[in-house]
């Protein structure tokens, strides 16, 4: 779980019977100061660390005592996977690449919470009732758009580049230092083990002129630290659009290899910039888009200063805010 910083804490600690019914005193007193607020942005259909039967009676009562409700489609969501297993609206997923399933294991887990199960139901109830939906990534918005283009608006994600440093790629390198981030838990379903090998192969053919930065399920500042000496970063096979780990790269001036869809940078209206080395799911193409890189080195560069500008552009936090707040208004 990601432990972001907040002012109110609804986290439950445990699964456990004390732990569960202290979660719910708590709760319970907390949601009394949740009145009259002109808009509650949810994270989450389950947006509480209990049932989903309370989940959806805390969102009547907050659907009561304020005025407009959002939903963010932000993360794994019942239409975001009903959207890969129907394999109707996307080239790839982690669900089907290349004209087959994937059948990686991780995809049973991600069926058995959200299809034809309890969280689907109160899904689909808080997609209905809500006065907007609020979509962070291509994948997300087109999965919500059949039902409810409506309501439905995508919003960037927002990255505060104050608060990053950049480290722009101001001469050609002579050997170029590829990173690779694994998380042992979720490799497969990230792809990264196939975008390992690739880069293994383009080390053994270019081994005067790649270097590997590889990074296994350490703390998030040494992660950090250790990708500040990359020019290239790999990150998700299966995606169509950058998310937060690659547009955190590309603020630094790192040159991110991954999702970059035409029709990603068709759905934020950018016309100019194109940043990201896109890949398909398959290691002959991400091997491909390797050697590309070696090859065209000198485009290294440029590369480091439009993605910086890219994000700069299109993920400033001020204007990400007052998307937010011109959507809310208009609902």
């Amino acid at each position: 779980m990601k432990n972001y910083p907040r002012d109110i804490d609804l986290t439950r600690k445990s699964s456990g019977l004390i732990d569960t019914i202290s979660a719910l005193i708590d709760t319970n007193k907390k949601f009394n100061q949740f009145k009259g607020y002109d808009v509650v942005q949810l994270i989450n259909p389950c947006f509480i660390t209990l049932s989903t039967g309370v989940n959806s009676r805390y969102f009547d009562r907050l659907k009561k005592n304020n005025k407009k409700i959002v939903l963010g489609a932000f993360g794994d969501d019942s239409y975001w996977v009903r959207a890969c297993m129907e394999n109707k609206i996307f080239e790839y997923s982690e669900f089907y690449a290349n004209g087959k399933p994937t059948k990686l294991s991780f995809n049973a887990g991600l069926i058995s919470k959200w299809i034809d199960s309890s969280r689907e139901k109160l899904n689909k109830k808080i997609a209905s009732e809500s006065n907007g939906i609020v979509a962070c990534l291509y994948e997300y918005y087109v999965s919500y758009k059949p039902y409810f283009a409506d309501k439905l608006r995508y919003m960037p994600l927002p990255v505060n580049t104050k608060e990053i440093e950049y480290q722009p790629i101001l001469e050609v390198p002579q050997k170029i230092n590829f990173f690779i981030g694994i998380n042992r838990d979720r490799k497969e379903y990230k792809g990264t083990d196939t975008m390992e090998s690739a880069l293994k192969h383009i080390k053994e053919k270019y081994p005067d002129e790649v270097e590997i930065i590889r990074v296994e399920s350490v703390p998030y500042d040494e992660y950090k630290r250790l990708m500040s000496s990359a020019h290239v970063v790999l990150d998700q096979l299966y995606s169509h659009s950058p998310a937060m780990n690659a547009l955190l790269a590309m603020a630094q001036g790192k040159i991110v290899v991954g999702g970059g869809e035409e029709h990603t940078y068709d759905l934020m209206g950018e016309k100019e910039l194109r940043p990201i080395v896109n890949i398909q799911p398959n290691e002959e193409d991400v091997f491909n888009k390797l050697e590309w890189i070696v090859k065209n080195k000198e485009r290294i560069p440029q590369l480091s200063r439009e993605g910086h500008e890219f994000v700069l552009k299109n993920h400033n936090t001020i204007k990400v805010a007052q998307q937010y707040l011109d959507f809310w208004n208009s609902i």
